[in-house]
């Protein structure tokens, strides 16, 4: 297995099993497209995610989400998995401190290891979520126009602290105990078709997909409010934003209306 408390020199051939399991330690670990600090994000970790290991290489290890998503990340982000993370609080956007005084913010969804103390905002006990987040698509909406408030558009983020169309969907509905994949074509192919009529009424929840490339696939994705808006992130409004009505743009981009629950 791989020794953290004495790491080998980058480049250096790591003796690892896939049957390997790791723990997200710092509060956002990027997931990364190659097997170097420059490479493209495609997407975050939370503190206290557990991780497949897939391969690695020097310090570098390739690792598989519990949505099957995967991609590089250093093993500095990385502690050995313990198996009792599931039961690890879950931050609603907290400060924890740790037994040495030092404090430390975790953003929405991520887990808060034993040895930390929240001291400011919330986390609350896995056995909690179900109740404060049910299954419903109003409690899913509300959730929806409430956490992400003020979140700037950021590729490949999944939090408050940035974050892009499908992270935010995936997020909001994860919180509320319903997986959905990572990527947004991925999240319309886990869904069911309701209409592609633009005009049609949506029920809240319903996932709204679209388009902007010539071979129509998908590209964007945003969540119905129920009353006619919908809410998404969006690179061309800066981040979260409540569409009043859609835009023409989008409207045309349309590529059907899907339904999860």
């Amino acid at each position: 297995r791989f020794p953290f408390a004495e790491r080998p020199p980058l480049g250096t051939a790591l003796t690892l099993s896939t049957a390997d399991r790791f723990t997200v330690r710092s509060a956002i670990a990027p997931l990364l497209g190659e097997a170097r600090i420059s490479a493209p994000l495609t997407s975050q970790l939370l503190a206290g995610e557990v991780l497949q290991l897939v391969d690695g290489r020097g310090d570098w290890l390739q690792v598989r989400g519990a949505d099957d998503y995967e991609g590089w990340t250093h093993v500095g982000y990385l502690m050995p998995f313990m198996g009792t993370e599931a039961t690890w609080p879950i931050s609603l956007g907290c400060v924890t401190r740790a037994a040495d005084g030092q404090r430390r913010a975790l953003p929405l969804g991520a887990r808060v290891a034993p040895e930390l103390e929240p001291i400011e905002g919330a986390a609350i006990d896995p056995a909690a979520r179900a109740a404060q987040f049910p299954r419903d698509r109003d409690a899913i909406v509300r959730s929806a126009l409430s956490l992400f408030t003020g979140a700037s558009y950021q590729w490949g983020g999944v939090t408050p602290w940035g974050v892009d169309c499908s992270g935010f969907v995936q997020r909001i509905f994860a919180l509320h105990g319903v997986p959905l994949r990572r990527d947004a074509w991925q999240q319309a192919e886990d869904t069911t078709l309701v209409t592609d009529d633009v005009t049609a009424a949506h029920a809240p929840g319903d996932l709204l997909f679209f388009s902007d490339r010539d071979d129509r696939h998908i590209t964007h994705v945003g969540i119905a409010t129920g009353d006619g808006r919908m809410i998404h992130s969006a690179l061309a409004r800066g981040g979260i934003h409540v569409e009043a009505e859609l835009p023409a743009r989008l409207k045309e981009q349309l590529i059907g209306v899907r339904r999860v629950l």
